[in-house]
């Protein structure tokens, strides 16, 4: 049973099997193959406990139906701004199909995120809002970002109201997941509640400031700026030990709203593709945030002729990835099958 068998780099997603997750142990055989519209699919056999599976299995392109290269290019145009209407009359599919798609690469990216953002460095901290509405323009709502200066890593986001519960959730699980090496330059707007959950948070041990701009007619006339925690010299340390800013300013997270503005196209204005829930909001976002770290190279981290992505620069990743890598990832896969498993079993026993 032991015996390795090259032909097939299956694993058993039957968590009641010895073999579970497990792969290049000679238990898994081809088992024939089944039709889909467009050519034929594998299937495969685990010799030790029966289960039959085929290779898409607890993944995104489970029974779709189409190639998963159409899978793959949906969500590409997804994060490149266009609607699921444009998708579907660009690739020659109905809007429930798009829509259905999305929410399952939407989900994957969110689990495969909660799964490789973990251990990051924090050096230089900037957080802003966007402010967009649900269903109609009297139903306002706010994506409250974050990102790490230095890697220009997105790590996390809050979709809800811009107020002092949702600040303080954006930074507990920025933390939560971080590395601190030495006290963080934190920069935000003058919206008060950040000045708060900071000094909860970091107390001290941070140098944080903020940056007020005045508009009249539209346009900046004054920015100010203010020191809130730390001294002068940790202040003058911490930006010359930055590699990006010279002086307190938010202009990296601002133009990262550009990005979010362009790439999501319920955020984009003048639209009539805005969300009408906030659980699509969130999951174009959980899906743009995972293309935009792991996949995309990103044009401020040029190295000579090679471009990193922000996963990249921060020690996640060893190369860009893509769709299909990140929705066949096995850790995730195992993780899905493990709780598909669970729910099953619980249906089960209520049943009885």
């Amino acid at each position: 049973m032991g015996s390795y068998s090259s032909a097939v780099r299956q694993s058993c997603p039957n968590t009641d099997c010895q073999f579970y997750g497990r792969t290049k142990w000679g238990n898994i055989k081809k088992n024939g193959v089944f039709k889909l519209k467009r050519g034929r699919r594998q299937r495969y056999c685990c010799s030790a406990c029966g289960q039959t599976f085929c290779s898409t299995t607890a993944t995104p392109y489970h029974r779709i139906q189409y190639s998963r290269n159409k899978f793959d290019e949906v969500c590409h145009l997804s994060v490149e701004g266009l609607s699921k209407s444009a998708i579907a009359r660009v690739k020659g599919l109905t809007w429930n199909t798009v829509a259905r798609w999305l929410e399952r690469a939407s989900a994957a990216a969110g689990r495969f995120n909660d799964h490789k953002l973990n251990g990051y460095p924090l050096q230089e901290i900037q957080a802003d809002e966007i402010r967009t509405f649900l269903d109609r323009r009297k139903s306002p709502i706010w994506v409250i970002t974050l990102i790490e200066v230095w890697s220009r890593l997105w790590p996390s986001c809050v979709v809800g109201r811009r107020s002092y519960r949702n600040i303080r959730r954006l930074f507990r699980e920025t933390l939560s997941r971080a590395q601190l090496s030495g006290p963080p330059l934190i920069t935000t707007d003058g919206f008060e509640p950040y000045s708060w959950v900071i000094q909860r948070l970091f107390g001290p041990a941070c140098v944080y400031g903020q940056v007020i701009k005045t508009r009249r007619k539209n346009r900046v006339v004054d920015i100010a700026r203010r020191l809130l925690i730390g001294t002068d010299n940790s202040l003058e340390e911490a930006l010359q030990n930055s590699e990006d800013s010279e002086t307190l300013n938010t202009s990296f997270i601002e133009r990262h709203n550009l990005t979010l503005r362009r790439s999501c196209p319920y955020l984009q204005r003048r639209t009539n593709a805005h969300a009408r829930e906030t659980d699509r909001l969130e999951e174009s976002l959980e899906l743009l945030r995972c293309y935009y770290n792991f996949i995309r190279p990103h044009m401020a981290l040029k190295f000579g002729r090679r471009f990193k992505t922000p996963a990249m620069q921060a020690g996640l990743t060893a190369r860009p990835l893509t769709f299909r890598q990140i929705f066949l990832d096995r850790f995730f896969i195992a993780i899905l099958l493990f709780w598909l498993n669970r729910a099953f079993s619980f249906r089960s026993r209520v049943a009885a």
